[in-house]
């Protein structure tokens, strides 16, 4: 079943703010719920590598490669399904680029957070999500003389977006915290 190869040992769990066995299903609810509403939102600017980050802080590599996989498979169903996305191959072929950049930019991420285990939270985060998006980004552009759209590569565009990505981090790492905030008083209330 999908959710017995999600629940591997060896979790790195920097910010789960659940227990080890639930990890990857709360980083899946997670994941799929913000990349519905970024997708919604921001069409196709979707942070995919603050969600990388967060699936490689929370879960093994394999675990967080699936979630990953799940949350790209929700914006392209929200893309093609709702969004209206051109039903032609140049657009299903972007639309494999962006997960397979999104997978690689999950194994980068889980990379810098193995090197860097010693390092606080914080900082080991702030490298992984730099690895991630230049990761995903240079993926990215590798395909554009096959498929075009190099020119949405500028220092501008990619500025903007890899704040993005920095604020996606930010708004999922204080939701893990806001959760496990609202376990622990659920928790203390219930022994009381």
């Amino acid at each position: 079943m999908f959710l017995d190869v999600l629940r591997l040992a060896g979790a790195t769990n920097r910010i789960a703010p659940v227990q080890p066995r639930l990890a990857p299903l709360f980083c899946l609810a997670l994941l799929t719920v913000g990349c519905a509403l970024a997708s919604v939102a921001l069409a196709c600017a979707t942070p995919f590598a603050a969600y990388a980050v967060v699936a490689g802080a929370m879960l093994p590599l394999p675990s967080a490669l699936l979630v990953v996989t799940a949350a790209w498979l929700v914006n392209q169903a929200i893309g093609f399904g709702a969004l209206g996305y051109p039903h032609d191959l140049s657009t299903v072929v972007w639309g494999f680029a962006i997960g397979a950049a999104a997978l690689i930019a999950t194994v980068a991420a889980k990379a810098v957070l193995h090197v860097v285990p010693r390092a606080g939270t914080p900082v080991a985060l702030a490298l992984a999500v730099v690895a991630a998006y230049a990761t995903y980004e240079v993926v990215l552009f590798a395909v554009t003389p096959f498929l075009g759209g190099a020119g949405a590569f500028t220092l501008t565009i990619v500025t903007r977006l890899g704040l993005l990505n920095l604020l996606w981090l930010i708004g999922l790492v204080a939701v893990c915290a806001a959760w496990r905030l609202a376990v622990n008083l659920r928790t203390r209330h219930a022994l009381s």
